[in-house]
């Protein structure tokens, strides 16, 4: 793309004084709060407060980066009829047999994901009859799930089981629908996850396809399914529905069709609370599209911002759950703050906070705990930032925009035990490292020390070294 944006799109005195104005707002609201941040944390580590200010700097980088290709994006443009700024021919000569050599193609990996997993379980001792260690599966959140779609949310018993609420309802209906046929809830999650992993990847080729090559969108599919913490795809939870609702909702944004992509983000927000992030990509094609001078364009496409309304009632719709369960409609909140010591933070007191337990689970000799939780949070944060610094002129820019949204939400977590997984479904990061990996040596050295980095994780997955 997209590195052509602003030739198409040259801008002018007044963009360029916009361009100014809008980057010296925005650092200065960051340095405001970041100044604030350090002020009032005096308790973190120097080491914790250095690597806070890198990753707030590497942010506002991004930051600074992006705010031209914004402008350039939403600068008013003369068209011909409803073009979209991108040629999207690559798709329109692909043929329909492929999207389904690429649903089976993810169908086969989803299997043999659990197959090796079922493999490290045999290497580390922990194996026994298939069918007995499939309950490794029900590790980490999968019991949640799997308990609401067997028993829905309840209002009165036991702690745990009450907490459940803070986990929304879109999987756990998808895994009682699915259950219907098969009879077994665990195998009901992951083959649900199983299907919606390969759907997700099939709607994830198609929307690389309406931009780029068959050898990208294939190089980006492959990152996506080796990345580090890729097998959760294919556990009972919520990550596999997650993907295919956030792709397919930006992809039919891009072909206009406004309705579908919000109903589409409702689900997704009824299924996660970082479905409401989609708000920003969609918001920011919206407005790209009024932008566009165009002669068939009428005062009716205003409607589409209607559609926004869809998304809202998604996420709407778990606050009635939690109010018919609680009395509550913001009980999950509750929950969140009493049970995990959850609310949203600052991301960058993430890092500070990661930073200083990696230490004291060092100085303690903890290294599961190391290896397998803090250190890969700390990994992802800033991965995914690098990478997307590097290429945010190569991809779309409402992409980057639904990268903002989702980082700042998902790492502000004050107590985040799950980067790896959150970023794995942020698929802007994955395509921003198929953007980089365009010469074949370094595709090749990034691809080996994904596999790499994947075993690895698995493993310690496996042997329950707190990755969660």
């Amino acid at each position: 793309m997209d590195n052509t944006l602003q030739k198409n799109h040259p801008l002018d005195k007044m963009d360029r004084e916009l361009i100014h104005v809008v980057t010296a707002v925005c650092l200065a609201f960051l340095t405001a709060v970041v100044y604030n941040w350090l002020v009032e944390n005096t308790g973190a580590s120097p080491a914790a407060r250095f690597l806070a200010l890198i990753n707030a700097s590497l942010f506002a980088a991004l930051g600074m980066r992006f705010i031209p290709i914004w402008v350039a994006s939403w600068k008013k443009t003369a068209v011909v009829g409803e073009e979209d700024i991108i040629v999207e021919a690559p798709e329109k000569a692909e043929k329909k047999s492929v999207y389904a050599k690429v649903f089976f193609s993810l169908l086969m990996i989803d299997i043999l994901i659990v197959i090796f997993i079922y493999f490290l379980q045999i290497l580390s001792g922990k194996g026994g009859p298939f069918k007995e260690a499939l309950k490794l599966w029900e590790a980490t959140d999968s019991g949640h799930y799997l308990a609401i779609a067997r028993d829905w949310y309840l209002s009165a018993g036991h702690r745990d089981r009450l907490v459940q609420l803070v986990f929304l309802p879109g999987y756990p209906l998808l895994i009682r629908v699915v259950n219907i046929f098969v009879g077994n809830y665990l195998y009901s999650g992951m083959i649900a996850s199983g299907l919606c992993f390969a759907g997700a990847g099939t709607m994830f080729y198609r929307l690389v396809r309406l931009d780029h090559s068959y050898e990208y969108a294939v190089r980006a599919l492959t990152y996506l399914c080796i990345l580090p913490g890729a097998f959760f795809f294919a556990a009972p939870m919520s990550e596999s529905l997650f993907l295919l609702l956030s792709v397919s909702c930006i992809y039919f944004l891009r072909r206009k069709n406004w309705l579908i992509a919000c109903l589409l983000a409702g689900w997704a927000s009824f299924t996660r609370s970082l479905g409401l992030t989609l708000l920003a990509p969609i918001l920011f094609e919206m407005i790209a599209d009024d932008r566009k001078i165009s002669a068939d364009k009428t005062d009716k496409s205003k409607f589409k911002y209607f559609n926004i309304v869809f998304i809202l009632l998604g996420f709407g719709a778990y606050l009635l759950v939690n109010y018919q369960v609680s009395g509550n409609p913001f009980q999950f909140l509750v929950y969140q703050k009493e049970h995990w010591s959850q609310s949203l933070g600052l991301f960058f007191n993430t890092v500070s906070y990661q930073t200083d337990y990696a230490i004291k689970t060092f100085q303690e000799q903890n290294y599961h705990s190391l290896l397998g939780l803090w250190l890969p949070n700390l990994f992802s944060i800033f991965f995914s930032l690098i990478v997307m610094l590097a290429a945010v002129k190569k991809i779309r820019p409402s992409y980057t925009a639904w990268f903002f949204a989702y980082y700042i939400i998902a790492i502000g977590a004050t107590w985040l035990l799950s980067a790896p997984r959150y970023l794995l479904v942020l698929f802007p990061t994955t395509l921003a490292l198929a953007s980089l990996t365009d010469k074949r040596w370094l595709d090749r050295i990034i691809t080996i020390t994904c596999i790499i980095f994947y075993i690895i994780y698995a493993y310690m997955f496996v042997n329950r070294w707190q990755v969660w």
